[in-house]
């Protein structure tokens, strides 16, 4: 009898169902580290390594400082150099972002045809933005101004065979079970190209309306960045914003302070240099000579009565451009940021602390220029709306002209105005 127990529970054991085991895939959480953690447990005050972190991130951006220093200082073509390079290392981080190795292995040269996008959009961009510079630059070589007024002539169709180039390279290169991916990846350089190039692609417009207008926009940036570090690391108490845990009100007021005073400063430094004030109308590298305008020139204003009985002075002055650089600082405090609480939102839907490690103590190129896209555009289009006359001028009449007319059309144009101006001086 107890045999036939043993047999029978013998069998039963090895019978039944073996428990299954789930192995679950260890997730990155380099992100959500610590969400379990009270609110205000993340933040930098209470950060043990916080002294390392900054003296890694200060030798960072001394060296990114300096760097940025001597490119401006070189003028007009190398500073867009710089933006080109910078848009390519980001396009770079951004690929990278979705990029799947398995699923590359199948797809040889995949890898080109977003590359191939990426290029066209920038030959189409900035060849609106530089043509006219280029024309400047080679009118007086007959050949080459032939040459490049022909390719600015056809540059939309140019630049739309390729994309369509690419678009049927696309076409032919979908694979079975692999279309999700394909589709995903197109959508993404398309975005990329968008919101990212695009968008960046505005600084090279400023740089050429005068370094001024690209300079002080970045530079508000890069002070408001330093000192909402500087504010938090040794005052931040208050959360500011779930979606970066370390930002705080008290950096956020520290820095937004901080950067209105820069902005009327620096606008009265900058804007005493011609260099940094006159627009280029080519893509030569002298320094430049130009009349700096009612805006860089000096006015005197006097200081309320209550105001001079309290200070030495009893009138002050300043360039009409600081009152512009006060809306720009604005912006950069109170707006710019949302460019870095948009980019922390991505991070962590895509569970990644950084878009990139090329930067020490900072990330990526992306992390660090998430906000300066947005001041970029923003820049761009308030010097369009309240800086630059609305009226037409001769100058702008006349690059349309040499742009858009071929020498004979130029020459009749010039004939049958002479005749026009003759017939009213005649009549008159």
């Amino acid at each position: 009898m107890s045999n036939m127990q043993k047999e029978y529970t013998g069998d039963a054991s090895s019978s039944a169902p073996t428990p299954r085991v789930r192995h679950h895939r260890k997730r990155n959480t380099d992100v959500v580290a610590g969400a379990g953690k009270p609110n205000g447990s993340h933040l930098l005050v209470n950060d043990s390594s916080k002294y390392k972190s900054f003296l890694v991130r200060a030798y960072s951006t001394v060296w990114m400082i300096g760097g940025f220093a001597l490119i401006v200082y070189l003028g007009h073509l190398y500073i867009t150099a710089m933006v080109v390079v910078i848009q390519i290392f980001m396009a770079r981080e951004l690929f990278n972002l979705l990029r799947k190795t398995h699923e590359d292995k199948q797809l040889p040269g995949f890898r080109l045809l977003n590359w191939h996008f990426f290029f066209t959009a920038m030959l189409f961009v900035y060849g609106r933005i530089l043509s006219q510079r280029l024309v400047n630059t080679v009118t007086p070589d007959k050949v080459l101004y032939r040459l490049v007024t022909s390719l600015i002539k056809y540059h939309m169709a140019i630049c739309y065979s390729l994309y369509i180039s690419g678009f049927v390279w696309f076409i032919l290169t979908l694979k079975k079970k692999m279309y999700k991916y394909q589709f995903s990846q197109y959508a993404w350089t398309h975005m990329i190209s968008i919101v990212v190039f695009t968008q960046s692609s505005f600084t090279v417009a400023n740089i050429f309306e005068g370094i001024f207008w690209f300079l002080l926009p970045a530079s508000l940036i890069v002070i408001n960045d330093i000192f909402a570090y500087i504010c938090g690391f040794f005052f931040g108490r208050t959360p500011l914003i779930k979606l970066s845990p370390k930002k705080t009100w008290e950096g956020f007021i520290g820095a937004s302070i901080t950067t209105m005073i820069s902005a009327f400063l620096l606008a009265n430094i900058m804007g005493r240099f011609l260099w940094l004030t006159c627009p280029r109308e080519d893509l030569s590298t002298g320094w430049l000579q130009c009349d700096p305008g009612p805006l860089f020139k000096q006015e005197t204003h006097a200081l309320p009565v209550w105001i001079s009985n309290l200070l030495p002075w009893k009138e002050i002055s300043v360039l009409p451009v600081q009152w512009h650089a006060l809306c720009l600082g604005l912006f950069a405090s109170i707006i710019a940021p949302f460019g870095g609480f948009f980019a922390s939102g991505f991070k962590r839907a895509f569970k990644v602390k950084d878009f990139g490690d090329s930067i020490p103590g900072h990330g990526g190129i992306t992390d660090r220029m998430d906000c300066q896209m947005v001041m970029a555009v923003f820049a761009y289009i308030y010097h369009q709306s309240f800086v630059v006359p609305q009226s037409l001028s001769v100058d702008k009449l006349l690059d349309q002209i040499i742009t858009n007319l071929t020498l004979e059309e130029q020459q009749a144009l010039f004939m049958k105005l002479g005749q026009m101006l003759q017939e009213k001086v005649t009549g008159s």
